[in-house]
């Protein structure tokens, strides 16, 4: 029985689900694959997209970048936590390869921790990763104490035996090996119907809104502004949302974001590759909040507005209860190429081909 080891980077939910989707096509191809999930993602977002048994091993390699919600950072922090990884690799390097030696792991797939080659290779196993980014693009940009961080981490890429590298993406120059890939995601569990008839009264697509923004939200959305569309029906997945007649507030957490889409005309997100991804293979309209500092911002909301419609948003109208863009036309796809949406399949038999060679 083969074994994959997968590896997830521990920033917000993006990675987690993206990874998760694509780990529940290697199952589907594979039933009898034993997955092992390393990462401080919550069991119950990872069960949301996975529906066989895995093994969960709390573990984290990485840091991301430590946010308060999905728009604002703390570098100081960050770097702080990112010098305190590098310090002890070789401890945690030491530890882990010696975890995957004892459980006859075959293979890792990582999303994207940069310390999972040296992880692999001190193993004696391959390491694959898959991503739109390297973190070595969001960090060199702020300088400082960032740059050698960004160097050490683009080394560590460098080691990565093959990436699959995903829709939107940034050059990602350190990969030696590089596979392009089409888009990712989950595909909707649900009905139409079935989503309809939570929602009270039924409003058409065009006027059916999906407020996403990631698993760490967004503390200052005005709710107050949707009272000046009663005619519109909203579906936010943030718990502390107020009560309002025309917002649905999802608390299934077997439900996620992608379910919801069917029956929605437009995403509304702050910029994020697993929403953008999974609107885009729904053929969904995105609308979304420029996110500066952040360099994989700008290269996914230039590369949402080639292939779907959409709305770039001004944040501070936003955020201040302009909401009048729901009564803008989207802009339409600014080219007519096709994106391809069959990513997690083909990494998915990529994986299979390796494991059963």
């Amino acid at each position: 029985m083969p074994t994959l080891y997968l590896a997830i980077t521990n920033h917000g939910f993006g990675h987690a689900t993206r990874a998760a989707a694509t780990a529940a096509r290697i199952q589907e191809r594979c039933p009898d694959l034993e997955l092992i999930i390393a990462t401080t993602a919550p069991e119950w977002l990872l069960k949301s997209y996975l529906l066989r048994s895995f093994t969960l091993r709390p573990r984290s390699f990485d840091v991301g970048v430590i946010q308060s919600d999905s728009l604002n950072m703390d570098k100081a922090a960050t770097l702080e936590k990112l010098e305190q990884i590098r310090a002890n690799q070789d401890e945690l390097v030491a530890e882990e390869a010696a975890f995957l030696q004892s459980a006859g792991v075959d293979l890792v797939l990582a999303d994207i921790p940069p310390l999972a080659t040296a992880i692999a290779h001190t193993a004696d196993i391959p390491c694959w990763m898959m991503s739109n980014f390297g973190w070595d693009f969001i960090y060199r940009p702020w300088g400082g104490g960032f740059a050698e961080i960004a160097d050490w981490i683009a080394d560590c890429f460098s080691q990565c035996d093959r990436l699959f590298r995903l829709p939107f993406h940034e050059p990602m120059s350190a990969f030696p090996h590089v596979t392009d890939v089409g888009l990712t995601g989950g595909n909707p569990a649900y009905s139409e119907a079935e989503l309809r008839s939570r929602l009270l009264p039924e409003q058409p697509p065009e006027r059916t809104v999906l407020l996403t923004f990631g698993g760490l939200g967004l503390a200052q959305i005005p709710y107050d502004s949707l009272a000046k569309f009663p005619d519109w029906q909203f579906i936010t997945f943030d718990h502390q949302a107020p009560d309002l007649p025309n917002l649905y507030k999802v608390t299934d957490r077997r439900m996620r974001p992608v379910d919801w889409m069917p029956i929605c005309d437009r995403v509304v997100s702050k910029p994020g590759y697993s929403t953008f991804a999974e609107a885009c293979r729904l053929d969904k309209g995105i609308v979304t909040i420029p996110r500066q500092d952040f360099a994989e911002a700008a290269v996914l909301v230039a590369g949402m507005q080639q292939v779907t419609r959409h709305q770039i948003l001004d944040a501070e109208a936003f955020f201040a209860g302009d909401w009048s863009f729901l009564q803008e036309p989207l802009q339409p796809p600014q080219t007519d190429r096709q994106i391809a949406k069959d990513g997690g399949n083909a990494i998915a038999q990529a994986v299979i081909d390796y494991l059963l060679s």
